[in-house]
Formats: structure tokens, C-alpha cells, sequence
């Protein structure tokens, strides 16, 4: 079932096109940036911009930055939406469960094909803006990240500088690249479980997707507000930055491994609902 899933998945020209569109920004970002040479000042800007000219190692960490405030969540939202709302509206759910399909078994094929659009996704974004920051920007030594201003560092051919003005080695740059992306899928997963409950509530996988996306600004607008203070740490989007730590030194777990705790728990709960409410339904399309 997981496999036929993800099958589906791969034929949809939409993932293929969502895909596209992720890598495709950055790389438009890096073109524009190298053309015309002009990159906000240290300590303005967006995260980790003000360094990329001088070393493309570290374009991959804005390309996130880039994409994870709107592109990645829509992208999320459009894919999860259609998860059960497609196959209502295309009529081929209630066929599909005749089968000697489970629909606790169909629901967890569906999260996996979420999941791997996620990770695949956000792999995606890193691989392409890492080879698209090289070529355009090469490997130079990097004395600021992030937007601030560091204090000068002795770094070698291919090592970067923390955001705490430290040295970082290629290999331990990866490592840390690798743990964002792990922290970043997770988040974007959170939003894909609850696109599968909303997919489980309608008909229509526009409506799905548009439920996610209102979870999302809902989510980022009681955060800006003081009277939210209370349970501020438990807002889907409260801890999407916390991947920022990661670039540090020593690198700071804390807030990501909180943020990590509220996600699963987010998922946990997206996905309970929606067993929930697809186990009790009525499948009449």
C-alpha cells in the first residue's frame, strides 16, 4: 500500500512542479545577488544573506530561510490536502476501501508519501542551492553569517565561520546541514498531518490546503501578540527558527529539541483526529 502511495505520489505533476518551484527560488535569488552584487548590510537582511558572496557553502542555510516562511508550508499544504480530499473527489475512495484495505493502513500510507514529499522536498532545496551557491559564489573564507557581524576568523579554503564567529570544517558543516534538514521535514510534517485530518473532513482539496495554510497564519499572528504569551511554545510555527542554533558554537539543542517535542506532538494529534474521523465516516464518494 506504501509503496502504490508513493507510486501515485511520483506521477503527480503538481509534486514535480511544487519541487521545482522550491529550488527554483533560490537559484533565481543566487542569479539576481551575483548579477548585481548588492547584499544588505551586515546585521539587515535576510538570515545568512549578507554572507553567501563570500562563501557558497553556506547559500543552502538561506535557501531555507527563503522558503520556509511561505513557498515550503504551500507546497505542504497543496500536497497533504489532496491526501484523502483527491481521491473523495475523483470518486475513487469508497472503491479504494472496498478493497481489503484497512483505513487505519491507508491513512499511515498516506502520511508516508507526505513524509517523503517533506524530506524529499527540503533535501531538494539543500542539494540544488549548495551546488548553485559553489558555482556562483565558490568556496571563500566566510567571516559573517546570518545577517550579524562576527568577529574576524582565521578560516581555511572550504570552512565557514558560526554564528558565533568560530571555525566550521566542511564535515561538521554538513552535519549540521543534515540536522536542519531533519528538524525543518519535521516541522513541514506537522502541517502535512494536519492537511491529512482537514483532507479527511472535505471533498475538496483546495479547502484542505486553505485550512492548513489558515493553521499557519493563525499560528504566526499569535505569536506576534503578548496576550498568547501562555502557550506561545506550543503554536506549530513557534519553533521554526530554532534550526538557526544548529549554525552556532557549541550548537545550542535547546530550543530545537523543544521545537522537535511540540512537532511530534502536533503530529501525534493531527494524525489521531484524522484515524478518528476517517474511521467513523461514512464514504459515500
Amino acid at each position: 500500500m506504501i509503496l502504490v502511495e508513493l507510486a501515485l505520489l511520483l506521477r503527480r505533476t503538481r509534486v514535480w512542479l511544487c519541487w521545482l518551484l522550491l529550488c527554483a527560488l533560490p537559484a533565481l535569488v543566487a542569479v539576481v545577488v551575483s548579477a548585481t552584487g548588492i547584499l544588505p548590510p551586515p546585521g539587515q537582511g535576510p538570515a545568512f544573506l549578507s554572507a553567501v558572496a563570500t562563501n557558497g557553502q553556506i547559500f543552502p542555510a538561506f535557501a531555507l530561510a527563503l522558503v520556509l516562511p511561505i513557498l515550503l508550508p504551500i507546497t505542504v499544504a497543496v500536497v497533504a490536502g489532496d491526501t484523502v480530499a483527491g481521491e473523495a473527489a475523483a470518486g475513487t475512495l469508497r472503491y479504494l476501501l472496498i478493497r481489503p484495505v484497512g483505513r487505519l493502513r491507508l491513512l499511515v500510507a498516506k502520511l508516508v508519501s507526505v513524509a517523503f514529499f517533506v524530506v524529499t522536498a527540503v533535501t531538494l532545496v539543500v542539494l540544488t542551492s549548495y551546488a548553485v551557491g559553489i558555482a556562483v559564489f565558490g568556496t571563500g573564507t566566510t567571516t559573517a553569517t546570518g545577517g550579524l557581524t562576527l568577529p574576524p576568523v582565521d578560516a581555511g579554503p572550504g570552512s565557514v565561520a558560526s554564528l558565533s564567529g568560530t571555525v566550521i570544517e566542511p564535515v561538521d558543516l554538513a552535519t549540521r546541514t543534515g540536522l536542519t534538514v531533519a528538524y525543518l521535514a519535521l516541522c513541514m510534517l506537522t502541517l502535512g498531518a494536519l492537511g491529512i485530518f482537514f483532507s479527511t473532513l472535505t471533498d475538496s482539496p483546495l479547502a484542505a490546503a486553505l485550512a492548513v495554510l489558515a493553521v499557519v497564519v493563525t499560528s504566526a499572528s499569535l505569536q506576534a501578540l503578548d496576550a498568547s504569551a501562555a502557550f506561545v511554545d506550543f503554536l506549530p510555527t513557534a519553533h521554526w527558527l530554532a534550526w538557526i542554533d544548529l549554525y552556532r558554537d557549541p550548537v545550542l539543542y535547546d530550543a530545537a529539541r523543544t521545537g522537535a517535542w511540540v512537532q511530534a506532538g502536533w503530529v501525534a494529534v493531527a494524525v489521531g483526529a484524522a484515524w478518528a474521523n476517517l474511521a467513523t465516516k461514512d464514504i459515500a464518494s
